[in-house]
């Protein structure tokens, strides 16, 4: 028999779901009052946010490029932009010690003149001039934007251009006169995640109303949507519906007739280059009886492929330890990253003649290094390198040579006497379950280190190596211990790393993530009452997870823009696009297992839990602000205490400027002091 499904009469704290609801926010602000009352009492708290807000606003910091046609493009805050400028200049003068930046668009700017709270979210280029985007915004930092056009010539939004009113909206060039355009048309046009269902066509001059459909999805799926792929070969136009957040129905739209490209729908990557079709597979497949593993990547002629060929080329095939991590491409370059027991590799690869030679990328192997800015019209790319005690450095490869430094982050904290170990641990079903430790090197393994552990475990998400200047001028030196956990459900070990922890296979990165708890306390690092742990989004559901299971083994919890209530997680915002992560609880038998890791139901007024920060954002449209709040106010009606702080603005991401992130930061590092020293 399965579990009977709980109904929404059993939650006395639905009314904390009204996101704005009078009532709702009435809790907020006194829950915000109490929060900020007490933990800004903590000394840590004195001059953390300025010291914060100093490294957010440097001045210094690495300005990221991004490349687009003669120019290079960067987005970016300080005191001065809080908001942001979107600015450029040339690549020779960018590579230049302080280059002379053009603004572009002044985020401030058009915020004040409309009087509107937005936030960037980014720009969507017509290929190949790169003089036209459409630029998204957001109001507070939500996931729904408005679209406008933009001339990047003129440095202003074009006059009756294209222009879409906020929603989660999908938004593609065709041409300089049409888009691709999947957005809110009315009753049906969503998915019941709340993502564009249906795609349409849309001429400029003539009114949305009049787009023409040329690809519907079904309410069920999480998106649909049509895309094109620009390249110097040619152009692609694609039409996807995702059935579930891992698995794609791919169709190449040809002559206006829908072509459906037969490779299996949990493919995930998928590209054109060089007229080769490339595919990263996230299962194992045997077409025409040849066997390729889960995690490699293929390679075949396009053309060939639709005339019935099989024969794939394997530019990449996984080992225990080794994953694809990413691939982008240049004008010739295929750029292919690998995780080696999660240190770093990179590849370049050049297709010729139907052969693909290779040559690897010298890179520093123990931290993380990865491709960060490319365009398709030259082979000038920018990569990344950044790990827990060095200052991240951006280089530039230009046509296959050397990387040579372009910039390199400030040292923003002492890191001085620390080191870094990659450590293993076995989990429950004995599993090895690495995890990286960062601490002093004159530590004393004496129990009574402060202990910070981090982790994620979702969605094929990968933990690595970074330099965190937060947690180095917040914890680390001051004392403090970090550790980022490598648990089952992220991407460290590739796909298998992933699967292993999905739907009923759920409690595997639970166990996995209390093992290294229990590791830590039993190589004397730390004992429970200085061990604290933090997560955001899916890793604030495992701290929530981690503190409801073993409540012994925690005296601090820093659970952030969490999912806590799986009852009703599908139900909220875009949780029904996450079923194909954790499943359905409307099934009574799914019910019957997530019932057994549910935070919020599993509270209890005879346990004794540590005093939990939550954090949230009333503007995040992804993860509902009601999980935390009713998690906190379960936990405050059964006695416990426990600490909750909701930013007004910010999104899923928290936060909307660096004055929000600087305080938030703040709050967290002050609260971890107090609960752990």
């Amino acid at each position: 028999m399965g579990a009977q499904v709980p109904s929404q009469e059993d939650d006395p704290y639905l009314w904390l779901e009204e996101i704005q609801g009078e009532k709702a926010m009435a809790w907020v602000k006194e829950q915000n009052q109490r929060t900020v009352s007490e933990l800004e009492a903590v000394p840590e708290f004195k001059g953390s946010v300025e010291r914060f807000l100093n490294i957010l606003d440097s001045r210094e910091k690495i300005p990221y490029p991004s490349l687009r046609g003669k120019y290079v493009y960067n987005f970016w805050q300080d005191t001065t932009h809080v908001r942001g400028i979107w600015r450029r200049t040339t690549l020779d003068d960018y590579m230049r010690p302080q280059p002379s930046w053009e603004i572009v668009l002044d985020i401030d700017a058009i915020a004040k003149a409309e009087n509107e709270n937005w936030v960037y979210k980014g720009a969507t280029w017509l290929y190949p001039e790169y003089r036209r985007c459409l630029v998204s915004l957001s109001r507070g930092g939500g996931d729904a934007v408005v679209v406008r056009e933009f001339d990047a010539e003129t440095k202003s939004f074009v006059p009756n251009g294209f222009q879409l009113p906020e929603a989660k909206s999908n938004v593609d060039w065709k041409d300089q006169d049409t888009l691709w355009v999947g957005t809110d048309f009315g009753e049906g046009s969503l998915t019941r995640s709340g993502y564009p269902r249906v795609a349409k066509e849309w001429k400029r001059g003539t009114p949305l109303e009049q787009a023409r459909t040329v690809f519907e999805g079904k309410p069920e799926d999480v998106s649909a949507g049509v895309r094109s792929i620009h390249t110097p070969e040619g152009q692609y136009d694609l039409a996807r519906r995702a059935p579930d957040f891992f698995s794609s129905d791919i169709f190449l739209i040809r002559d206006g007739k829908l072509v459906k490209l037969e490779i299996p729908a949990d493919v995930s990557d998928f590209d054109i280059f060089k007229k080769q079709m490339l595919i990263s597979l996230r299962t194992d497949w045997n077409p025409a009886g040849t066997p390729f593993k889960q995690g490699s990547l293929l390679a075949i002629d396009l053309e060939r492929f639709l005339s019935g060929s099989r024969s794939f080329r394997i530019l990449f095939q996984p080992t225990q330890r080794t994953s694809l991590t990413s691939f982008s491409t240049t004008r010739d370059f295929l750029l292919v990253g690998i995780m080696d027991n999660i240190a770093s590799r990179l590849y370049e690869f050049r297709y010729r003649a139907g052969e693909w030679p290779q040559n690897e990328i010298p890179v520093p192997r123990m931290g993380a290094a990865a491709v960060s800015a490319t365009t398709p019209l030259s082979n000038d790319y920018f990569l990344t390198y950044t790990d827990f005690l060095t200052p991240s450095t951006l280089q530039l490869v230009r046509n296959g040579g050397q990387p040579q430094t372009a910039k390199t982050m400030p040292v923003f904290f002492n890191a001085e006497g620390q080191k870094v170990e990659q450590l293993e641990t076995t989990s429950a079903d004995g599993t090895r379950i690495p995890y990286f430790l960062v601490r002093r090197k004159d530590l004393k393994l004496n129990g009574v280190n402060p202990t910070l552990l981090t982790g994620y475990g979702g969605f094929q998400i990968p933990s690595r190596p970074s330099y965190r200047s937060l947690d180095g001028a917040g914890w680390l030196e001051k004392g403090g211990v970090l550790v980022v956990a490598n648990i089952r459900g992220g991407g460290e070990f590739g796909p298998r790393w992933h699967q292993a922890a999905l739907k009923k296979n759920r409690h595997k990165a639970y166990e996995d993530f209390i093992a290294v708890a229990q590791n830590l306390i039993n190589r004397k690092i730390t004992t429970p009452q200085h061990l604290g742990v933090e997560g955001g989004s899916n890793g604030g559901l495992l701290v929530g997870v981690a503190f409801t299971m073993r409540p012994d083994l925690f005296n601090a919890v820093v659970c952030q823009q969490p999912l806590l209530d799986m009852r009703r997680y599908n139900k909220l915002l875009a949780g029904a696009s996450w079923q194909a992560e954790y499943g359905n609880p409307d099934d009574p038998d799914m019910w019957a297992y997530i019932r057994t890791y549910s935070p919020y139901h599993n509270l209890s007024k005879t346990k004794k839990y540590p005093q939990v920060l939550f954090t949230t954002s009333t503007r995040d449209d992804r993860v509902h602000p009601g999980h935390a709040r009713k998690m906190a106010a379960r936990l405050l009606e059964q006695g416990h205490p426990c600490y909750f702080y909701e930013n007004t603005e910010g999104g899923h991401a928290g936060a909307a400027n660096n004055r929000q992130r600087a305080y938030m930061g703040a709050l967290a590092y002050a609260y971890l002091w107090k609960q752990l020293r």
